[in-house]
């Protein structure tokens, strides 16, 4: 029986032992009641499935910086011990499209997504993805069913962050921003929003096409929506908010985005979503943030400090210390031209109190817009959690924000860029992100920095098969990275 105490990431809830028993049984019951679907023929998983099975593809709810500290797989695909052979058999389905039904391929675009989200499959799939890329688009394009386009934009952002194929985003853009212009359904077109990001990302646009959908992300929440068709749907301008953040991180210099960037992502603070509001306010965390790099050889040191001090009022660099490590950071340009009216917009979300707001909401945004504005003060400072403010001396005090990956990693996440980039991972592999970190997925490796393994205590009576394991997790963990980004 696997272990269901595990947090289900996405809503930061548990699931009950009864309600994963009913998740897990729901693809038999389908399977067995289809008239026409051959997945009566597959050897179905023990594997509870995931939020597509249920139908609900969507991620518009932004993850507190407080709501979870552990990112590690669910264990319930343990005991699927021929889940290659299994793989193998949706693939042929998949391709088989003349003897499917809609029913049947939205079993097994889910059976894809659930294997190829648990584990790493990338050299499975290596020489299917031409076809793979084929009839995920046929069921894109045709929208058959909310379901079947759903998932099967899904399974496309799964090829994309397993294959390392750069081919990708070019075959995949054009259907995919006609998907977001012109489908009839926000479900699919927020779902599509996303499959466009881990495509940008994953397959292969290069720098300048990643500006290009940033530009084009952009004028979905400027215009709230209205020009994807989509006007005031909290759904699409969060998932466009959410995927240009994550481009952003890519991007080393956004000096002349900035200004008009902030600009557009402060009208979004002002709606009434939560989501919404706390994307945007990440997205200007992340500004701020980028305005200032590592100090150089060639830098005036002082100057640049006292300039920024003076501007905020906050302590000096020595202070910061205590609260990061790694190089210096220097300012380099101005992220807005107000900042004080920006703090104080961004101070009223993290103390407000109007009983419109859910108690779950309204905690959501303490949490994040104070962390936020802190940044906002001074970029120096990441990401943190309980953050809270001395009155007299007006020094900041907040927990680092550090995530448990896996029973041995942890990771600090210390900068915006590193928070931005692991819920967008989280967002695309959910339960199965530390099996693709542990297992060597490129695509994850070099968008976060190390993991740190955690050794365990010699007296252990499992101490020398840990050791082991651990020895070969090291090896993935032990992947460089820079702050730069």
């Amino acid at each position: 029986m696997p272990d269901l105490r595990r947090q289900v990431l996405e809503s930061g809830k548990t699931i009950s032992r009864k309600a994963a028993s009913r998740e897990g049984s729901g693809r038999n019951s389908r399977t067995n009641s289809a008239q026409n679907s051959r997945q009566t023929s597959r050897n179905v998983s023990r594997q509870a499935s995931d939020d597509e099975d249920a139908g609900c593809l969507s991620d518009d709810t932004a993850i507190s910086l407080g709501s979870f500290d552990d990112l590690d797989s669910l264990d319930l695909e343990n005991n699927n011990t021929d889940w290659n052979q299994e793989l193998l058999e949706v693939i042929e389905d998949i391709l088989d499209r003349k003897r499917s039904s809609v029913f049947g391929r939205e079993e097994t675009y889910s059976a894809y997504c659930r294997l190829s989200k648990f584990h790493y499959v990338e050299e499975l799939i290596r020489r299917r993805v031409p076809d793979l890329l084929a009839a995920f688009f046929r069921s894109i394009k045709a929208e058959t069913s909310i379901r079947e386009s759903t998932l099967a934009l899904r399974a496309l952002e799964l090829l994309a962050i397993t294959a390392a194929d750069n081919t990708i985003f070019e075959n995949a853009e054009p259907l995919l921003t006609r998907t977001i212009r012109d489908s009839t359904s926000t479900e699919i077109k927020a779902a599509a929003i996303h499959c466009l990001g881990t495509c940008t990302m994953f397959g292969g646009a290069g720098d300048d096409g990643i500006e290009d959908q940033m530009t084009y992300l952009l004028d979905v929440v400027a215009s709230d929506g209205q020009s994807i068709d989509a006007e005031d749907d909290s759904t699409c301008v969060t998932a466009a908010l959410q995927e240009w953040g994550f481009m952003a991180t890519e991007i080393e210099d956004l000096e002349n985005e900035s200004e008009d960037a902030i600009q557009i992502f402060m009208e979004q603070l002002t709606g009434g979503d939560s989501s919404v509001q706390i994307a945007a306010g990440e997205n200007i965390a992340l500004l701020y943030e980028k305005s200032y790099t590592p100090q150089e050889d060639d830098d005036d040191e002082g100057e640049d400090e006292d300039e920024a001090d003076g501007e905020t009022g906050h302590d000096s660099d020595s202070d910061e210390e205590t609260f990061r490590t790694g190089p210096k950071l220097v300012k380099r340009y101005n992220a807005y031209h107000n900042t004080p009216e920006l703090e104080r917009q961004l101070q009223s979300l993290a103390t407000v109190h109007t009983k419109r707001i859910s108690k779950r909401d309204k905690k959501s945004l303490h949490t994040n817009f104070a962390s936020i504005r802190t940044t906002v003060a001074n970029p120096r400072r990441g990401p943190m959690y309980n953050t809270a403010i001395d009155q007299d001396t007006n020094k900041h005090y907040g927990s680092k924000l550090t995530v448990k990956i896996g029973r041995q990693g942890v990771m600090h996440i210390d900068r915006w860029w590193k928070w931005i980039r692991l819920n967008s991972l989280r967002r695309v592999l959910q339960g199965g992100f530390a099996v693709h970190y542990f297992q060597g997925n490129r695509a994850v490796l070099d968008s976060l920095p190390v993991v740190m393994v955690r050794m365990e205590s010699p007296t252990s009576r499992n101490a020398p098969k840990k050791a082991a394991k651990m020895r070969n997790n090291r090896r993935w963990a032990m992947q460089e990275y820079s702050d730069d980004d």
